[in-house]
């Protein structure tokens, strides 16, 4: 059913370098839990966590154990420098295609 002209995907381009940095990072995630996980298990020591999930400008803060402190701030302030790098790039964009 095609009329002869082509058809532009108006959709987001990704470059394989992106793609390969956000699977080493999803498979980081995943080997960090289970490296975790076992030496709870070995050792049977007590874990701590704490992080930061946003939901909008909402940030909803959460952690467990002794060394929950520690975690929620260093995860706090992880999240306002990805934020703010985000920033930055997407400005840099916009001045780079405008």
């Amino acid at each position: 059913m095609s009329n002869g002209k082509e058809v532009e995907d108006e959709g987001v381009d990704i470059s394989g370098n992106l793609l390969v940095f956000l699977l080493f990072g999803i498979t980081l995630i995943f080997v960090g839990i289970a490296v975790l996980v076992v030496t709870s298990l070995i050792l049977g020591g007590s874990g701590s966590v704490g992080g930061v999930i946003l939901i909008g400008p909402i940030p909803i803060v959460f952690g467990a154990g002794p060394d929950a402190g520690w975690l929620i701030t260093i995860s706090a302030i992880l999240t306002v420098v990805s934020i703010v790098l985000f920033l930055v790039f997407t400005k840099r964009n916009r001045k780079s295609s405008g």
